[in-house]
């Protein structure tokens, strides 16, 4: 008698794509382990992403401004179920595996730091051999995680993750495809996380009062539309199409529309992501992260985890540590560890 999840895989062969992955034919995952009764191993997968530390610490983490005061600014956690909605829309709509496409989504940003991607710059400079936030996601799930053991992901998930990232100047299609998702499902990821910023980010710029929607590149606009629920469908409907007219041999995009949206980006990082009065409180953030990595490295004993230490050394495990703060977690840490405290001597009658 069939299980559950046998039941569902063979679901997925009878209505998913050709083109589509398959959870039963997984490359499978670091360490074999029994499959589950009920759940197919994408599912699996991303059930195991929703419930770890790392990325319920997401909802602390910056996307553009720091500890913003309003209560509608996007935050890490945010940007991440905004970039796994649209890619599930374009998943089902392709006919591709939505889960797989939504672990992947789910995962991507688990290793971003504290201070967005000032942090991730900080951290750069000062680890040697650099840093990057794909990298450190991919380690989180390998090997930090579930005390030490990881989640022990698939391979298409992990692929996925490692695969996500584009960088200032990158395109989120017709990459070579050394550099690309061996899936389309993890393609999706790399397109879906740019429609998310590049319109979320616009959204908070205007709220936070930094922009207003006639500064935004007129033949851009033209192009996407002039909201961002209107770019955001533009933008969706233009990868499904011009997808599904190249035969699903990749996630592609229309020139004109990959031109406008790579000109939004262009024009968010130099009004924005790189705009002194936007990146004003960074500055200490700097000054903060690269406090916290002297002084840990100094006295790493009930600071870092001691296994990590003898396993991948001080250096690795510092990294770990500060990378996956929380942006308050990172400032009350600092606080406790170089702001003095005020001296309270002992309380007698005859100071009252």
């Amino acid at each position: 008698m069939s299980s559950i999840r046998e039941v569902l895989e063979q679901r997925e062969r009878e209505m998913l794509a050709p083109q589509a992955a398959k959870s039963a034919d997984s490359r499978g995952r670091l360490r074999p382990e029994p499959e589950d009764d009920v759940r197919p191993a994408f599912q699996h997968d991303r059930d195991r992403i929703i419930h770890s530390k790392a990325f319920r610490r997401l909802k602390h983490k910056t996307q553009v401004f720091f500890a913003p005061a309003g209560d509608h600014y996007r935050t890490r956690l945010t940007h991440t179920l905004e970039v796994s909605q649209i890619a599930r829309t374009i998943a089902k709509v392709l006919r591709l595996h939505e889960e797989l496409t939504e672990a992947i989504a789910l995962g991507h940003d688990l290793g971003h730091t504290p201070f967005g991607h000032t942090g991730e710059r900080v951290l750069d400079s000062l680890i040697p051999g650099g840093f990057n936030h794909y990298e450190q996601s991919l380690r989180i799930v390998d090997v930090l995680e579930n005390d030490g053991r990881g989640l022990n992901l698939t391979w298409e998930v992990r692929d996925g993750i490692a695969r996500h990232s584009k960088g200032k100047e990158g395109s989120p299609v017709g990459v070579d495809a050394s550099k690309r998702a061996a899936t389309l499902e993890g393609q999706i990821i790399r397109v879906a996380d740019l429609i998310a910023y590049v319109n979320h980010d616009i959204d908070d710029a205007v709220r936070a009062g930094m922009l207003k929607a006639a500064d935004l590149p007129k033949a851009a606009v033209e192009v996407l539309g002039a909201t961002s629920s209107a770019r955001i469908a533009r933008m969706v409907k233009d990868v499904v199409t011009e997808t599904q007219r190249g035969g699903l041999q990749g996630i592609r995009m229309s020139d004109d529309v990959l031109r406008a949206t790579l000109a939004m980006r262009s024009f968010l990082f130099e009004a924005v992501y790189e705009n002194d009065v936007a990146t004003g409180e960074f500055k200490k953030a700097s000054g903060i992260l690269t406090g916290l990595w002297e002084k840990v490295r100094e006295r790493p004993d009930g600071l870092l985890d001691r296994r990590i230490i003898d396993t991948d050394g001080l250096d690795t495990a510092a990294k770990d540590f500060l990378a996956g703060m929380t942006d308050r977690f990172a400032v009350t840490l600092y606080e406790r560890l170089f702001i003095p405290k005020p001296w309270i001597g002992p309380i007698s009658w005859n100071q009252l």
